[in-house]
Formats: C-alpha cells, sequence, structure tokens
C-alpha cells in the first residue's frame, strides 16, 4: 500500500493543550492509526495510507474544537475520540460538550463526558425516576448530583435527598466514636464530597441547616413521603428488595428520583439478593422510569480505572461462562445417570 500525506494547518495556540505533554497524545494516536505526525510551525503533515490519514485527522480535528471551546484536552478525551472514530461516531464528542449542567464552586464546567453519561443525563430530564447502573468511575452520583443542585438552583423542587444504605464495604467498623451524625458520617462522605465541590461549603452547610439539603441512610425514609424534592438513592446494590420497595413508594408530587449502583460491587451478606436487581427486574417496562446502564467505556478517572474495570469485567466473564460449562456438565452426569 503506498505511502501519503495529507498537510493542514492548526491553531498554534491550541497545539500543546491538543498534543499534550512532551507530545504525549500526539504519539497516542499515531499508535492508534499507524500514521506519523510531523510539525513544522503551524503545520500538521500526517503521513500514512489514506484511510488511516483519514481517521487521525478527524481525531484532531475533534479535539482541537474541544480545545477552542476552552477545554482543558485529558487523555480521557483523546481516548474517547480515538475510540469514537472507530465505530464511526466522532462528531459526537462536540455534541456532547455542548450539554454543560452547571459550574462547580471553582467555576469549572460540568458535563458529560461520553455518549452514556450524555444518555443519562438526558433520562434524568425527562424522567420522573432513573436509574443509573455502571461500574466505578462512570459519573453516576456526581452527574446525578448536578443535576439536583441545578434543579434546585433553579427552583424546580425544593429540597435535595441524598441517601445510601449503611453498610460497610467488606471490612466491620465496629463501635465508631462520637454522635449519631458523626457515626454515619462515612457512609456518606461521597455524597458531601460531590456537593462541596459543585455548591461551596458554605452554602451547603446554610442550605442543611434550613433542612433544604439532607443526607440520611437509607432507614431513615421510612414511614416518610417526600414531595417536591429531588432524592438520591447512592450505592442501591446494598439495599434488600425490602428496602427498595420502601424508598421507591416513599415517593410524593413533584419529585425526581436518581437511583445510582454498581451490580458488581454488593457488600451484602452472601446469598442476600439486592433490592436493585429485583427492582429492575420488576419495574423494566414501567412507563416513565428510565434504566440507563453505563460501561467501561463511560469511565472518566484516570485512564488506569478503566482498564481495570474492563479487566475485571471480561475475569467475571471468563467466571460465569466456566460455571455455566460446569452445570451443564453436572446435569448430562445426573441425566445418564438416570
Amino acid at each position: 500500500m503506498s505511502l501519503m500525506e495529507r498537510t493542514i494547518d492548526i491553531p498554534v495556540e491550541h497545539m500543546s493543550n491538543v498534543f499534550g505533554q512532551f507530545d504525549m497524545y500526539m504519539k497516542k494516536i499515531e499508535r492508534a492509526f499507524g500514521v506519523t505526525v510531523v510539525i513544522r510551525e503551524n503545520n500538521m503533515k500526517i503521513l500514512g495510507n489514506e484511510q488511516d490519514i483519514q481517521k487521525a485527522l478527524r481525531v484532531f480535528t475533534q479535539l482541537f474544537e474541544l480545545s477552542k471551546r476552552g477545554n482543558q484536552i485529558t487523555e480521557q478525551n483523546v481516548d474517547y475520540a480515538i475510540s469514537l472514530t472507530f465505530e464511526e461516531k466522532e462528531s459526537a464528542i462536540v455534541e456532547i460538550d455542548k450539554e454543560l449542567i452547571c459550574h462547580t464552586i471553582n467555576g469549572k464546567p460540568v458535563k458529560p463526558k461520553t455518549l452514556g453519561q450524555k444518555k443519562y443525563v438526558d433520562e434524568i430530564r425527562n424522567k420522573m425516576i432513573v436509574f443509573g447502573m455502571g461500574p466505578a468511575g462512570t459519573g453516576k452520583t456526581y452527574l446525578a448530583m448536578a443535576m439536583a443542585i441545578t434543579a434546585f438552583k433553579n427552583e424546580e423542587v425544593n429540597r435535595i435527598i441524598l441517601t445510601r444504605p449503611a453498610i460497610e464495604a467488606g471490612e466491620k467498623l465496629g463501635f465508631l466514636p462520637g454522635d449519631l451524625q458523626s457515626k454515619i458520617d462515612p457512609y456518606l462522605r461521597p455524597l458531601y464530597d460531590a456537593l462541596y465541590q459543585i455548591m461551596g461549603a458554605d452554602s451547603f452547610q446554610k442550605n442543611m441547616e434550613k433542612g433544604l439539603i439532607e443526607v440520611a441512610p437509607l432507614a431513615y425514609m421510612r414511614g416518610r413521603t417526600l414531595d417536591n424534592a429531588f432524592i438520591i438513592l447512592d450505592e442501591a446494590q446494598n439495599t434488600t428488595p425490602a428496602q427498595m420497595k420502601m424508598f421507591l413508594t416513599r415517593i410524593g408530587f413533584g419529585s425526581k428520583v436518581v437511583v445510582t449502583g454498581d451490580a458488581t460491587q454488593k457488600d451484602l451478606a452472601p446469598g442476600a439478593t439486592s433490592g436493585l436487581d429485583v427492582a429492575l427486574r420488576v419495574l423494566k417496562n414501567v412507563e416513565d422510569i428510565g434504566i440507563c446502564r453505563l460501561s467501561s467505556a463511560d469511565v472518566v478517572r484516570h485512564p488506569l480505572v478503566q482498564k481495570i474495570v474492563k479487566a475485571y469485567e471480561e475475569y467475571e466473564k471468563k467466571e460465569t461462562k466456566g460455571k455455566e460449562k460446569n452445570r451443564n456438565r453436572s446435569r448430562k452426569k445426573t441425566d445418564a445417570g438416570r
């Protein structure tokens, strides 16, 4: 196949952002498409076969457009732009960037970063109850929190209620010192972290003192009716079926609910049934309930987290297949014995 080249003008002021430190992002794109990139002042020359040149050029075009919009290009942006180009959906990365939810207290924009996250945000906007399923790092809780704070600031709801089951993650914490609030705070810390980052500590404290923001264990929801509230149930895979039913039947008029969970990280007792699993089966065909499943492709933490999640997914698939094979062998032996 003959070697070809394509030369284009590039905006010099965005080069360091798009190419990364020590041209790290540029080299990643070169490896992904098997091309060579040569930079001369404000010109970029791409060498390779025509099809690969076009793919690499589309990735660079999208990244430069993101940079022009004021975004700090990250390795996640580059990896996702490359993966979308292989799927011929590269233009989606700029469309996703148009979806602004809110700003953090430091002025940083909060936006969905993947197609899965954009669908999740759209579901929250359009449905009364949304189940957000996915592995760690997919932004399930953070995006739900951003949507809740935005709805609160826009006076679409009167208060925000954040809850999660108080279950240890595989270790016994024993008797924690302090009053009731200090005992339950460790379980609710991830929710506080997101609130502080988006709303600011002062604003959070003021609204919490007024009772407009409530952070509480799931057990505290029993017997209540929650009207005109944005309610987030986090770590829902650790609920029991009875707890989940209790929570879903608390919802009143004018409320919006987001239930987040990761079915692969259950901390329930061995053999216990997850209320999230039951709810997804029971409610899958109910109108105005959205179910959004995020995957390893939607992980927006450090790229290594995405690799870890993917490795675990592949390992668990192999384990499941192995167990099915063993069950089938046992059935055949039992049938043969008869």
